[in-house]
């Protein structure tokens, strides 16, 4: 009998990634599909479900022979998060475009509502500010232009969900949504990992329309239309995408951060005590979180930052040069001569979350010039990771070692501005598909083939930058970056 495989599908915001994972944690296979997204207007950011349904459909297919397909003994599916969709509960049919995380329609909601004095309550129950990107404020205007009266909502006949809850519906059974996902709809009160009565009412979401939360590691129902798989394959785990992330880097324990670097970034660590205890001690710029359930609810610390890679592409499109000329323009100046760009776009996220944030350069001389322009934006990264963990490390809660991921981490100059301006050993990994690793790791764990013992001496491999300046040169670069922050949200 040949050896068991996991099949991890990871499915993002721009594809589908599927992963095949043997019982010694290496790949041997994979394969992906796109997903394309929808902006109608500025701001506005949509995905059609079908399509993202298509797309995992797809990325199975192309990853899996049917030689392999028969050796898989379960599935770990891990998801784009916040982003929220209504569908029908009896035929299973999208009601309504997805809104993508990214989407900031519902700002003119979040203004009423912090108007009407709700931002204290929502960020003190869910965890997390009152913002666009979370659920709760999709879910309500998607139900204010499909069912304003909340009739069918509260009769049960519509299902509000994140990415992950709509694609196990295809799975059938029971309406369910994992721990950690629904962690970040704004609607749980994350102490409890409960859905809570005072965040349903202020965003006018009716209990009976929302999946029941459960664990990341189910019980779910068996996989099916997922060819070449076999149908019945169980579906051993479900994970939001930062989470597993996290998980793969084998942070099981508070100390170790990992810093996810995509179009945005996500810094995400462990915390220890009950809700109750971190909710009060952690500052309130940084998210609390559910990181995954096993046997109970792991609570983590997120600070979101909104801009990070997509800072590396509007830079080299001011400058009239790609990505890669960028990275190479930037590495030929030792640092950006008190040059700053604060990366404003769309607001400021974490731990700042100041929407009338603006993007600024500044601290020019005559003698600054496009070198100094690149580096800033790169350097704009790594000063707000830092700014994240200093708020952190203020909560009280221990921060000893940065693990990176994403495509900007390839970037060594990058990395070793990061572990000067934190203070910390970055050790960047060598596997490219961490959100999906991870899942498959917990869905092994869950399938009986890895133990959490085993997954933590797993050997990750990669390169680890060090600190390589004194304190009060990082202090002298930590407060010319304030100076900047400062004019942005002047």
């Amino acid at each position: 009998m040949q050896a068991p495989l996991l099949l991890a599908i990871d499915q993002g915001t721009s594809s589908t990634k599927c992963l095949a994972v043997d019982g010694e944690g290496r790949v041997v296979a994979r394969g992906q599909a796109p997903v394309s997204q929808q902006t109608p207007h500025p701001g506005w950011v949509e995905q059609d479900a079908e399509e993202i349904w298509a797309s995992v459909r797809a990325a199975v297919a192309a990853t899996l022979t049917e030689e392999l397909a028969a050796r898989v003994v379960a599935v770990g599916l891990s998801t784009q998060r916040e982003s929220c969709v209504i569908w029908d509960r009896k035929t299973g049919a999208p009601l309504t475009p997805v809104l993508s995380w990214q989407d900031q329609r519902t700002e003119p909601l979040c203004e009423v509502l912090r108007a009407d004095g709700h931002d204290a309550l929502i960020r003190a129950r869910s965890g997390l500010p009152l913002d666009p990107m979370f659920s709760a404020v999709k879910a309500k205007w998607l139900l204010d232009r499909i069912d304003p009266d909340r009739r069918r909502a509260e009769a049960g006949e519509l299902v509000i969900g994140t990415i992950d809850s709509f694609l196990v519906s295809r799975f059938g059974g029971e309406p369910v949504v994992e721990a950690g996902n629904a962690s970040r709809m704004q609607l749980v009160d994350v102490a409890r990992a409960a859905y809570d009565d005072d965040l349903l009412r202020i965003f006018a979401v009716p209990r009976a329309a929302l999946p029941r939360i459960v664990p990341s590691t189910g019980p779910f129902p068996a996989v099916k239309g997922l060819a070449p798989l076999p149908d019945g394959v169980p579906l051993a785990a479900v994970m939001a995408d930062s989470h597993s992330a996290l998980f793969a880097h084998g942070a099981f324990a508070p100390g170790p951060v990992k810093a996810t670097q995509g179009t945005g970034s996500s810094v995400m660590g462990l915390l220890a005590g009950t809700g109750a205890e971190a909710a009060e001690r952690l500052h309130p710029g940084v998210c609390l979180t559910i990181a995954w359930w096993i046997d109970a609810p792991m609570l983590a610390f997120e600070g979101n930052i909104r801009s990070a890679g997509s800072t590396l592409i509007w830079a080299a499109e001011l400058l009239g040069i790609d990505p890669a000329e960028l990275a190479r323009l930037a590495a030929s100046v030792d640092d950006a001569g008190n040059v700053h760009l604060v990366p404003g776009f769309n607001g400021l996220g974490a731990p700042w979350w100041d929407g009338a944030a603006v993007a600024t350069l500044s601290g020019f001389t005559l003698g600054s010039g496009r070198a100094a322009v690149a580096r800033a934006a790169l350097d704009s990264i790594a000063h707000q990771i830092a700014d994240v963990l200093d708020a952190v490390r203020a909560s009280g809660v221990p921060v000893d070692r940065l693990h990176v991921d994403g495509g900007p981490t390839r970037n060594d100059q990058l990395m070793q501005f990061e572990a000067d301006m934190t203070g910390l050993t970055v050790a960047r990994t060598d596997t490219a598909e961490l959100s999906a690793l991870g899942v498959a790791h917990l869905a092994g764990l869950a399938a009986g083939l890895f133990t959490i013992d085993g997954l933590a001496r797993l050997d990750r491999g990669g390169t680890e930058f060090a600190p390589a300046i004194d304190a009060a040169s990082r202090a002298a670069k930590r407060a010319g970056w304030a100076r900047a922050l400062a004019r942005s949200r002047s």
